[in-house]
């Protein structure tokens, strides 16, 4: 009595330890199909931990539209796949290979048939073979003609800017002043009294315009760099000419010349900010500077005779 027991026990524990024992499946909704048509291939796996399952590989003759993420649904794995067929036959999906805490387990084979769509030759009427339609155009497709006519745009406007450029440096080369250097400094004095610039705070602007003034119309006026020059170098080369008479000018206009520079220079570089009588003094100065600063007449031959 107690043998049987201890046997019923023992079949009792290993038919216990074997429902423990994790199982895979492999199934489908459907095992004929026609072409074209989609069926579930869905893996079952009796367990979650620790569970791998390979990609589905080895379709021959069978394509995969499309899988889903693994899914739990009480204590079993799920992977489900939409699988079709294109050629008529019979295929197979392989053994696929899980593996459950390190250990290989493989599903059963599935056999699937493909089926052809029967036509009914004699009750369809034939059609003529339709021609090749062209597909809609779309932006795309422009694309690559839009990128080519920009280039050429841009390429076209950077040609166009160097040859107007030239031009203009040609006609800028070849312009004359239509204006005397007096009657030149003369108009651009009233253009700058015009211009209001430091009675609006604008002070060193008023003074860089002043003094380039003035310089400009010595350097037309006596042929001098009087542009490039500094304060002393200009002043020094006039005291030269007025000592050699080569200009018609007085070393108290020099003097004049010399106070407005350095006055300028301070406003420019000193920051100085000098009052408005002391401004409109200096504005008065540039003009009789202007005024009493010419080059020597030339005296033509009939004159000394």
């Amino acid at each position: 009595m107690k043998k049987q027991l201890l046997y019923i026990f023992l079949m009792i524990a290993s038919f216990g330890f074997s429902q423990k024992t994790p199982i895979v499946a492999a199934q489908v909704d459907t095992t004929n199909i026609r072409i074209g048509e989609q069926f579930l291939y869905k893996i079952t796996v009796q367990d979650t931990a620790s569970v791998i399952v390979s990609k589905l590989e080895n379709l021959k003759g069978l394509e995969i539209i499309s899988e889903a993420p693994i899914d739990t649904f009480k204590n079993q794995l799920i992977k489900k796949y939409i699988v079709t067929g294109f050629d008529s036959g019979a295929y197979y999906i392989p053994q696929q290979q899980i593996f459950i805490r390190g250990k290989l387990h493989l599903t059963d084979s599935v056999l699937i048939n493909v089926a052809t769509v029967p036509v009914d030759t004699l009750k369809q009427r034939a059609f003529p073979i339709k021609a090749i339609q062209s597909e809609p155009y779309q932006f795309d497709d422009a694309k690559p003609y839009i990128w080519k006519i920009l280039l050429g745009l841009i390429a076209l406007g950077v040609l166009l800017y160097f040859i107007l450029r030239k031009k203009k440096e040609e006609v800028e080369k070849i312009t004359v002043p239509l204006l005397a250097p007096y009657e030149e400094a003369l108009q651009k004095l009233h253009d700058l009294d015009e211009k209001l610039l430091w009675q609006n705070n604008k002070v060193k602007e008023y003074y860089s315009e002043l003094t380039d003034i003035v310089r400009a119309y010595i350097e037309r006026e006596l042929n001098v760099p009087a542009l490039e020059s500094t304060t002393d170098e200009l002043v020094e080369t006039l005291l030269d000419f007025n000592d050699s008479k080569a200009i018609v000018t007085t070393k108290e206009t020099i003097k004049k010349l010399q106070g407005l520079l350095r006055e300028a220079d301070l406003v420019k570089f000193a920051k100085s900010k000098p009052f408005s009588e002391e401004i409109e003094e200096n504005r008065k100065e540039a003009k009789e500077v202007i005024d009493h600063l010419k080059p020597k007449p030339i005296i033509e031959d009939d004159e000394l005779e």
